[in-house]
């Protein structure tokens, strides 16, 4: 099988590239370094790859952070004859997290040789998400560190901090009715952040959603309702430990569901974030793909593994 290894060579200051390139520098097996040229030309040239080798077994590893990983699977997805992997070297890695982190993925040869497994995606839209799509603070914080994220002082690693500074002054009510396979959720219709998640993790180290299994057919819907800025910084050392659903005290502001589908409906500006991306839409539309891609993790033992290693055994 040959794998691609898709990196944005300017990610990290090209750092990403060199650091892939070393990796690779002792690697045997048959593959090959794509440079992306500008955003979505990650999923085009996979797409594109896809269609015109229907027969050939294939590998994408996504070189980067979660922003190449949903480029990566949004070009494989749909497609047989490909399956998806990842190289975390990125400035955010949360969905690794999911399988107990970067170190898991940093092997190079085991990348290119480990069995894949299916795994769910979210289509939002006309998207699909690995990780999480998310509303109301957390894009609100995303929105900022766009903003900031080249200025001094308030950007590069400090822009995560800035942004929620900001968004505790100014985003801690955003109005969106939440429907889980069509139950209204929050009848007042407003939110301070809500997670629709695959994956576990967000924002580099919060874990919005504890419960979540990649490969069960449903989705995780975290919905917060309306609080202040001082009851948020109660909770949110909680919320970081992927304690809040647990915690009988967060019971009469936190709901939860497990589900197919959710709709959710807000006003003209309106936005969410989707595996990090800001996209504005006053009505997000999410379904569940069950099985929708394979994804390759080393050390996870498949069906389709134990299988082979049981008839190599007899």
């Amino acid at each position: 099988m040959k794998t691609f290894f898709v990196v944005n060579p300017v990610s990290g200051k090209g750092e990403a590239l060199r650091k892939l390139k070393e990796a690779l520098a002792s690697a045997t097996g048959d593959y090959e370094i794509y440079e992306t040229k500008g955003p979505r030309d990650a999923t085009e040239f996979i797409r594109t790859y896809c269609t015109a080798h229907p027969e050939e077994k294939v590998r994408f590893c996504a070189c980067g952070g979660d922003g190449t990983l949903n480029e990566v699977v949004n070009g494989a997805v749909g497609f047989e004859n490909a399956d998806v992997t990842c190289y975390p070297c990125g400035s955010g890695n949360d969905f690794v997290k999911y399988y107990g982190g970067s170190e898991v993925f940093m092997d190079v040869n085991a990348l290119m040789n480990v069995p894949s497994a299916p795994i769910d995606l979210i289509k939002a839209d006309d998207k699909y998400s690995i990780n999480v799509t998310n509303f109301g603070f957390d894009t609100s914080v995303c929105r900022t560190m766009e903003k900031v994220k080249t200025k001094p002082i308030i950007g590069g690693k400090n822009a995560y901090n800035f942004g929620v500074f900001k968004s505790v002054l100014t985003a801690m009510k955003t109005k969106a009715s939440v429907y889980a396979d069509g139950e209204l959720l929050n009848e007042k219709g407003m939110i301070t952040l809500c997670t629709l998640a695959n994956g576990k993790y967000v924002g580099g180290q919060f874990c919005c959603a504890p419960r979540s299994l990649n490969n069960d057919g449903l989705m995780e819907v975290c919905l917060v309702k309306p609080i202040s800025a001082f009851k948020l910084i109660t909770i949110i050392g909680t919320y970081t430990k992927g304690e809040h659903l647990d915690d009988p005290r967060l019971n009469d502001i936190i709901v939860y569901r497990r589900c197919k589908s959710v709709r959710v409906v807000g006003d003209d500006k309106f936005a969410y974030t989707l595996d990090g991306e800001i996209i504005s839409s006053p009505v997000l539309e999410c379904e569940i793909v069950r099985d929708a891609v394979r994804f390759a993790v080393p050390g996870l033992v498949t069906e389709e593994s134990s299988e082979e290693q049981n008839t190599v055994t007899a």
